[in-house]
């Protein structure tokens, strides 16, 4: 099983939560500190069940700095089709919410983008989580236009740069 967790921070503590995510012993290349809506991104790519996520990683998570209310909120996107593991540090990710009768016309048209890195299906507010690769913010823009434009099922994309990967 694999599950997103996306966090918001307090402004101007992102780092001080990503020291204590550290500590927590997530594993290697799976937090991305990121520009944008979210803050910080976090792959758990083996995960036994829900309820190991639960108490594994989301409680512990949301108690980092909770005494000062660094974390402001949460976002837990399931995932329910998945795309092979990427190979590659994505430039940025795509969050997408399609037309609920598209969502595999969507999947499909996105992944045939040769920049998208993979596009796994999830439960939450977006429906489509897609890294994706480019070499600078001119390209992204390309590449974010192709998956706007890459079929009509698509309602709205969010997209975060990756700031850093750890």
């Amino acid at each position: 099983m694999k599950v997103y967790l996306g966090l918001r921070c307090r402004v101007g503590t992102p780092r001080r939560v990503l020291k204590e995510l550290l500590d927590l012993r997530i594993p290697g290349g799976d937090i991305f500190l990121l520009f944008g809506p979210l803050d910080i991104l976090i792959e758990f790519e083996r995960v036994k069940s829900l309820e190991d996520y639960l108490q594994t990683w989301l409680q512990p998570i949301t108690m980092v700095g909770a005494d000062e209310g660094l974390i402001t909120e949460t976002l837990s996107l399931i995932v329910g089709q998945e795309s092979p593991p990427i190979s590659e540090v994505p430039y940025a990710v795509i969050f997408v919410k399609t037309k609920p009768p598209k969502l595999e016309d969507v999947r499909r048209s996105v992944l045939a983008i040769p920049e998208v890195l993979s596009a796994d299906f999830v439960f939450g507010p977006y429906d489509i989580i897609c890294p994706v690769r480019a070499t600078n913010l001119v390209d992204l823009e390309r590449v974010l236009l192709a998956v706007q434009t890459s079929s009509p099922g698509i309602e709205q994309t969010m997209t975060c740069i990756v700031k850093e990967v750890y």
